[in-house]
């Protein structure tokens, strides 16, 4: 039973390290949400001999000449470009319109001014998630460690658990209101920023993989702490009625040494308790053919 507790204690320390981990990738990082932008072409500058992909060609060197007429060759879609972006808590990047490099901005900044607040709440909330997913971790790992009383490491293991389920329920709040903040942006932002196509990406499915470890980390931390509560509450009426019934052996005058060598085998440790009910039958079994053996030999003119 000891081993099988350990067990379940690493296993939810794992899965809380594991959390946490997927927790900080996604805060760290912007690719949340990625998709494509459809932007008219600039004019090109400078010297231009051959038609560009990324500018649009004119026949005169001087384009804010009023009396040149300027021929433009591009039509239709050739005259949009489709630039790439991604969005994550903090920033929001789109390509550069040479396709080199990229140029990023702060996403609360992008969002509409009556969505920052859910924005800021999501930020907190987020940090919240973490601190609170690192406390668990760390309240785990001295259980782990514990040696000592068991009471001491059963309160260790309720608060892991209690600090756990928070953690996982804000990151859930924390996520839901970044989806939702993010979907009202692409519908009312700026028109130089809204997408034209766009998915959530790598980041947003750390994040919530990150809370379906934690979550798994809180069930487990939590099964484990009532399945010891249960098991506590077996071995107490287990000892109860071992105890009743040495009483009911006392009160047949059963031999002393027995009772002196039954008191002097109750375990010191929880983990020897477990062997207690077997010992105690086995003691009353003694008991008993030891009265059995103290009775005299009926006589044959008795029975007679």
């Amino acid at each position: 039973m000891g081993i099988d507790r350990r067990r379940r204690a690493s296993l939810a320390l794992t899965l809380n390290f594991l959390a946490l981990f997927l927790a900080v990738s996604a805060l760290t990082t912007s690719y949340w949400c990625e998709g494509m932008r459809k932007v008219v072409k600039p004019f090109c500058t400078g010297p231009v001999t051959s038609k560009q992909a990324f500018c649009i060609m004119f026949n005169s060197s001087n384009i804010n000449d009023s009396r040149v007429v300027q021929y433009i060759w591009e039509t239709g879609e050739d005259k949009y470009l489709m630039r790439k972006f991604h969005t994550g808590i903090w920033f929001s990047c789109e390509q550069n319109i040479n396709m080199s490099g990229e140029k990023c901005r702060s996403f609360i900044y992008v969002a509409p001014a009556n969505e920052r607040g859910v924005l800021w709440l999501c930020i907190v909330a987020e940090c919240l998630y973490i601190l609170l997913l690192a406390t668990g971790g760390i309240l785990m790992s001295l259980e782990v460690c514990h040696i000592g009383n068991v009471i001491d490491g059963l309160k260790l293991n309720a608060f892991a658990a209690i600090f756990t389920v928070l953690s996982g329920l804000l990151g859930m709040v924390a996520h839901m209101m970044f989806t939702t903040a993010f979907q009202l942006t692409v519908s009312l932002g700026p028109e130089n920023w809204k997408p034209q196509t766009w998915d959530y990406s790598w980041s947003y499915i750390l994040a919530w993989s990150s809370f379906t470890a934690c979550m798994a980390s809180s069930v487990t931390t939590i099964n484990r702490y009532t399945k010891t509560i249960l098991e506590f509450k077996h071995k107490r009426r287990n000892i109860e009625k071992n105890l009743k019934i040495k009483q009911k052996l006392l009160e047949l005058d059963s031999p002393e040494q027995v009772w002196d060598m039954y008191i002097s085998s109750v375990p010191s440790t929880a983990e020897e308790l477990l062997d207690l009910s077997t010992n105690a039958r086995k003691l009353s079994n003694a008991s008993i053919f030891l009265d059995l053996n103290d009775l005299p030999d009926p006589q044959g003119e008795e029975y007679c």
